[in-house]
């Protein structure tokens, strides 16, 4: 399995870049080659599933996830949202927290664990790098468009 984990402060207030973060069709704006669809009603909470679709043509492969933690920020403890990756080709879990930081800013932690099926674990420390690069910028993306 590759991990990767990001951390990021952004001139935010916790609830808004949580708000940021977990707009789930937002990540395929800021993801290239991937269009994420929420398929259960809103809001977000417990049992709420997605699906990430990466790539071009016969190369595309879908990546189902589903809400199994969903504790939004409030004042006094950070929000937590944890992951579960359920596809036949990227599996593995994704938590997102996000709390106060220094000076009215926002902590983000994004720790991700994935095992991306056809390749073997000699490659892990690859997906582990690209992912940590790809999804960093998606990070930040994210954090900084209203």
């Amino acid at each position: 399995m590759a991990t990767f984990l990001l951390e990021r402060t952004a001139p935010l207030p916790p609830h808004e870049a949580w708000r940021r973060l977990t707009e789930w069709p937002r990540h395929g704006e800021v993801v290239p080659l991937t269009r994420v669809t929420v398929t259960t009603p809103p809001p977000t909470r417990v049992g709420t599933l997605f699906v990430a679709r990466s790539g071009i043509g016969p190369l595309a492969f879908d990546d189902p996830m589903e809400v199994t933690v969903w504790r939004p920020p409030t004042p006094d403890t950070p929000g937590l949202c944890r992951l579960e990756k359920r596809g036949r080709v990227v599996t593995g879990w994704a938590e997102l927290e996000v709390g106060p930081g220094p000076g009215g800013h926002s902590r983000v932690r994004w720790h991700e664990e994935l095992d991306v099926r056809p390749l073997p674990g000699l490659l892990d420390p690859v997906v582990a790098r690209t992912s940590h690069h790809v999804f960093g910028r998606a990070a930040d993306r994210l954090l900084r468009r209203p």
